[in-house]
Parts: C-alpha cells; sequence; structure tokens
C-alpha cells in the first residue's frame, strides 16, 4: 500500500513524494486524511533546520502531528469502523522515511489507541485538536493558576484565552506586536505591551516563544506570581536572578498534551464550550505544499495552514 505524503528531505527541501506504508496490524488503523495543519512551532523548526537534535530525528522525514480524516479499514476489536470521522496526532508507517510526526499525508496507519473521535462537522477544524488539547494542557492540574496576561495572539494564545472564558475566570489581557494578528478576539482585551500598566499579574502564559521576554514578564508578575512558558523555546533561556528574588518567582514549563487533555478538550467543543472558529485563516491543495509552508512560516497573518488532500491519491 502506497500514499501520497510531505516529505521533508532536509531543510527548506520539501515536495510532495510517494511512500509505502507499513501494512496494518490487529490494533491499526488505516485512515484516509482530509485536511492536516502546518504547525509555525515544531514543523517550522524542522523544515528551517533550527530543531535542536533529539532520538530518531533525521531527514527525510513526513512531518506533521495535526490531521483529521476517515477511517477506511478497523479489525472489529479496534473499537472503530470505516466512516468514523477521527483526528489523528501523526504517524510511522513509512518504512525508511521518518515519521516526524507523520500525519502530512494522504492515507496513513496508526495504532487505534492513538486516535480520538470528532464531529465531522468540525470539517477542516477538526485538525486543530491538537493545538487546542495543548492550550488545556498547559493550563490543566491542581494548582494551576488560570492565564491573567497571555503572550502572543496566535492560535495558542488564542485557544488558551478562549479556555480561560470556558472555565468562567475573568477575561485575560493578551499582548500582541504584530499588528496583522490584533484582530478576532473573543470577549477579552488584545492590547500592546507598552500600553498594559499592570505589574501584578498572577499567572502570565507565554505563547510566543520569545524566551528574551522573560525579564519584562518577571517584572508584570505579582509577588509569588507565575510565569508560564507554553511555546517552544530553541535558545538557551535565561533571566535577571535579583528581580526574580524579589518576585518570588514561579516558572514552569508546559509540555505538549497527553490522551486526556485530547479527551477532556474534545468534550468542550462537543459541549459548545469551547469553539475553534476564526483560527484556520489559510487552505491550500496538498500538491500545493511547498508554497502553503512557506506562507505559513512567512506570512504574519496566516495563523493556520490547512492542506486539503481531497485531490490527492
Amino acid at each position: 500500500m502506497e500514499s501520497s505524503a510531505v516529505i521533508l528531505e532536509g531543510p527548506k527541501h520539501l515536495g510532495l513524494g510517494c511512500v509505502r506504508l507499513t501494512p496494518p496490524g490487529e490494533d491499526d488503523l488505516v485512515v484516509e486524511i482530509a485536511h492536516s495543519g502546518i504547525s509555525t512551532g515544531t514543523e517550522k523548526l524542522f523544515w528551517s533546520g533550527r530543531m535542536p537534535p533529539f532520538p530518531g530525528m533525521g531527514y527525510p522525514l513526513v512531518p506533521g502531528y495535526e490531521s483529521a480524516g476517515e477511517v477506511v479499514e478497523a479489525r472489529p476489536a479496534s473499537g472503530f469502523r470505516p466512516g468514523d470521522r477521527v483526528f489523528v496526532p501523526g504517524a510511522n508507517c513509512y518504512g525508511e522515511v521518518r515519521g516526524l510526526f507523520g500525519g502530512a499525508a494522504r492515507r496513513l496507519v496508526t495504532k487505534a489507541a492513538r486516535v480520538t473521535r470528532i464531529d465531522p462537522a468540525l470539517g477542516p477544524e477538526g485538525a486543530l485538536l491538537a493545538l487546542a488539547a495543548t492550550a488545556r494542557h498547559a493550563m490543566a492540574g491542581l494548582g494551576h493558576a488560570l492565564p491573567e496576561l497571555i503572550v502572543g495572539h496566535g492560535v495558542l494564545g488564542r485557544l488558551l484565552a478562549r479556555l480561560t472564558l470556558a472555565a468562567g475566570a475573568p477575561p485575560p489581557t493578551v499582548w500582541e506586536v504584530d499588528a496583522a494578528r490584533m484582530d478576532g478576539a473573543q470577549g477579552y482585551p488584545v492590547i500592546r505591551p507598552e500600553a498594559d500598566p499592570r505589574r501584578d499579574y498572577r499567572a502570565v502564559y507565554d505563547a510566543s516563544g520569545n524566551g528574551a521576554l522573560l525579564d519584562e514578564l518577571v517584572a508584570r508578575i505579582a509577588k509569588g506570581g507565575e510565569i508560564v512558558l507554553a511555546g517552544f523555546y530553541t535558545e538557551p533561556l535565561s533571566f535577571a536572578f535579583p528581580p526574580a528574588f524579589m518576585k518570588e518567582a514561579r516558572i514552569r514549563v508546559a509540555a505538549e498534551w497527553t490522551r486526556d487533555d485530547l479527551v477532556a478538550t474534545r468534550a468542550l467543543i462537543d459541549a459548545g464550550a469551547l469553539s475553534l472558529s476564526g483560527l484556520v485563516t489559510h487552505s491550500a491543495p496538498a500538491a500545493e505544499a511547498p508554497q502553503a509552508y512557506r506562507t505559513a512560516f512567512g506570512d504574519p497573518a496566516c495563523l493556520k495552514m490547512i492542506l486539503d488532500w481531497g485531490e490527492v491519491r
């Protein structure tokens, strides 16, 4: 069995190619992907060649961990059946081509335990489930204060703000410096940092990935306040110790979502408490993947680029 897939041969060397799929086992599903998202975090780092080394990393690879599609093959014991609409957080089924994270393909093979049923009515927005679950993971847990200040009004920042409102908390303040991303707020203010006089935030969530902001964020928290690093940081992080000492600052790193986060986030979406609308700003046929990736990584107005696999086999 073969499939078309996005193949990243090396930094900035990307195109659509054909891969041979691993035959499915008893615990596997075969899923035909309708839509896959392009991550401006991890995928941009792979594409640019700036991803720090980690086990299993290498080229060529099939990127992507934001995919939604339809089950086309399923064993009875899997709990799924053909026709089920599912979210797939990637796959590793391409033989010698690495699956990091392996979701940007027309058809893929994955363990049934990894996928999550979604409402077919979500359409392309179904590919955003992992990003929404990442936002939920940053906020969930005992003793975690909900955001009062969110840095960055990209997709992750917007999801953090929407989840804060869904939890019944007061509207958070969101900082943004790019004029192209100031619009689109739903019930919370978006301002430039210099327009914000507050120095008493109890919880600041950074969704910008800009580690150079740490000293500024320390200056903005109340005594004992927390800074949550919800982005991905390629450079070593540092901050001036005396101001952090005086504030008794706490710094927490939020990792990727878990299975429980996916389930909880899907429940919020199904109940109408969390909306994914307005987050997909760009879409392109998968056959135009090279240009779509350049747009996703280079156009500030592009919050989320979705590849449409409908015309690809």
